[in-house]
């Protein structure tokens, strides 16, 4: 077997490099540990997860009302995920006239007898990597275990992660997801495994994850590609703002790919190389092939003329351009050209992800991406932190006690007075929705070092949202005896995270309590209510009598069945807890927590409590009850 080595890589790693990855976070909740919390291997960024995770117990039988043993056999049209029209995120394509690997016109061929040839080199067939069991989480404690998928289908399972429209609602969903993505497990039956890496990476890309998609496809030998992972590891290079990444995939999308990124592409390389001649040949050839032309070739251009003895000088205007393309995104925040913040309107929120950790973008650039990039679930808290950092050591000394920068450090270092101050002005007195969930990302474990009391009822909610918002549910639930003794719509609202997110809650759990909230909604109104009721059934934490009564009040069918519950009681039921993942995510596919159907909600958290995966489910629950 032969691997191919490319120049242009080992060269333009020094312009283009994309440096320590600010890494998503991969663990669940569990905030009583004390062991180290970051589960990325070397390489991805020393970013500490949200808490590290507690020993997983094991799987037990929970009464699910009639949950038949259906095997996982269903096709996705069985869950009600109808045929859609086609958007930008169905197909991995390189989008400059986006096209999937088998159709389109032929790609350009520039040839050029003078350049020389591509080095080679033998790799013993012993080296070479596996295709199966692909992934950088264990099957330990890190992952989700060997057998994550059992039984399921791999045809299924692919159909259905092609099918999930990210983002889902639940952040800690999506960072359960990853972890499934993620977990170096067997192939499951029915796909290849090069495949199999592309539609996890594929889905990942979408959820923003960039980084986590690039680890996996650099995990498969170039020379084992298929034409659907080669469209995914484009797509994984310019997520990642790392164009030079495309040079090592040139010789196999010849004969794989008719993308018109091709011929500009093998044009960067050579510039990267040190091959200005080459490259300004290569670059005259594709424009006059006129596969692609205006912004896209002057940003291609570009990157030739910063290459090594470049000498074309290129000014980007991005005026009569209203899309925003992967192969515009990858390349422009290589070159650290400004985006208009337009242009991500026309895209998903997936791109700002990718715009928050790119490696050439000033940190301040990146704050507004980041906070977003925190609400998906693809920012840690502490990477958050570590961000608004990187702004406070640029930010003059003078200045800084007036910026957000300023007061997260005083809510670290400040006497109690004025750390409560500081958080009051980062949480924001008119703050909603994602900013106000980003905001208590932000602050957790600033709010976990104030000690209980002598705060406001409107403190002691936002205290507890913003530890429960990284994991924190042990510091969370020390406020309990704060919490019960207040009386309005902020106090029951903290009641509620308490109840659903502690791990053994020590808030008055009676029935009376619960009707209490219910009539209050808690400040979320009806849905609010719903969903905790669904909440604590799906955790066992009513009895199965007091549950059917409060959810028929409330308009809940806990006994009513679909497709959708079939399949996941069934795997619930064979302890597959990357299959439970993944049907989680399907079942929360809506960017609102309204949105989320109550009983579906209630089978979700059952069948992730019935896996061992009491942890995510309570944070998923304790979320919901943040958001709404």
């Amino acid at each position: 077997m032969k691997r191919r080595r490319s120049s242009a890589l080992l060269v333009g790693a020094a312009l283009l490099a994309v440096g320590t990855a600010i890494g998503p976070t991969l663990s669940p909740a569990g905030g009583q540990q004390s062991a180290p919390e970051s589960l990325l291997p070397p390489g991805f960024g020393d970013v500490p997860a949200e808490a590290p995770p507690a020993a997983r117990p094991a799987p037990r039988p929970r009464a699910v009302p009639d949950a038949p043993a259906t095997p996982l056999t269903l096709s996705p049209a069985d869950l009600n995920l109808a045929p859609r029209a086609p958007t930008a995120t169905d197909r991995p394509a390189a989008a400059v006239g986006a096209t999937p690997p088998d159709e389109g016109s032929d790609a350009i061929e520039a040839v050029d007898p003078d350049a020389p040839p591509e080095e080679t080199f033998d790799v013993p067939d012993t080296a070479r990597r596996p295709v199966d069991g692909v992934g950088p989480l264990g099957t330990g404690p890190e992952g989700l275990g060997a057998g994550e998928f059992g039984r399921a289908d791999g045809r299924f399972l692919s159909t259905l992660l092609r099918r999930i429209d990210a983002p889902i609602a639940s952040r800690w969903g999506h960072m359960l997801l990853r972890r499934a993505l993620l977990t170096a497990t067997a192939t499951p039956a029915g796909v290849g495994g090069a495949d199999w890496v592309a539609e996890r990476a594929w889905l990942l890309l979408r959820m923003g994850e960039a980084d986590a998609a690039r680890m996996l496809v650099d995990s498969i030998d170039v020379d084992r590609f298929t034409p659907k992972l080669l469209a995914v590891a484009t797509q994984a290079a310019l997520a990642n703002a790392d164009p030079a990444a495309l040079c090592p995939l040139q010789p196999i999308a010849a004969g794989m790919s008719k993308e018109p990124i091709w011929p500009m592409a093998r044009a960067m390389c050579a510039g990267l190389s040190g091959e200005p001649a080459v490259a300004g040949a290569l670059i005259d050839q594709a424009r006059r092939g006129r596969k692609a032309r205006g912004i896209d070739m002057l940003l291609a251009e570009k990157v030739v003329g910063a290459g090594t003895n470049g000498r074309r000088s290129i000014m980007i205007e991005w005026e009569g351009v209203d899309v925003l393309t992967a192969w515009r995104f990858g390349v422009a925040s290589a070159l650290a050209v400004p985006i208009p913040d337009a242009l991500f309107g026309s895209v998903g929120p997936h791109v700002r992800a990718w715009a928050a950790r790119a490696p050439m973008l000033a940190p301040e650039a990146r704050v507004g991406a980041a906070r977003l990039a925190a609400t998906l679930g693809v920012f840690s808290s502490a990477t958050l932190v570590d961000l608004y950092g990187a702004v406070a050591d640029r930010t003059d000394v003078e200045d800084l006690d007036a910026t957000d920068a300023g007061r997260l450090r005083t809510a670290y270092i400040g006497d109690r007075t004025a750390r409560l101050a500081a958080l009051d002005l980062l949480w924001g007195p008119n703050a909603v929705g994602e900013q106000a969930y980003a905001a208590d990302i932000l602050t957790a474990r600033a709010a976990a070092g104030i000690a209980p009391g002598g705060t406001s009822e409107v403190q002691t909610r936002r205290l507890i949202s913003a530890m429960f918002a990284a994991g924190l549910d042990i510091q969370a639930n020390r406020w309990t005896p704060v919490v019960g003794e207040g009386s309005g719509l902020d106090a029951d609202a903290a009641w509620a995270m308490l109840a659903v997110g502690a791990p053994e809650p020590a808030v008055d759990m009676s029935s009376s309590r619960i009707e209490a909230f219910v009539e209050s909604g808690g400040g979320g109104g009806p849905t609010k209510s719903r969903l905790l009721i669904a909440a604590l059934a799906g955790l066992g934490r009513m009895p199965a009598a007091e549950r059917d009564r409060l959810g028929t009040a409330a308009g809940i069918d806990f006994r009513a069945q679909d497709s959708f519950t079939r399949v996941l009681d069934a795997a619930a039921a064979r302890g597959e807890a990357g299959t439970v993942a993944i049907l989680a995510a399907t079942g929360m596919q809506t960017r609102r927590w309204q949105g989320v159907p109550p009983a579906h909600f209630y089978r979700i958290l059952a069948a992730l409590d019935q896996v061992g995966l009491n942890g995510e489910a309570r944070m998923m629950a304790a979320e919901a009850m943040a958001r709404l």
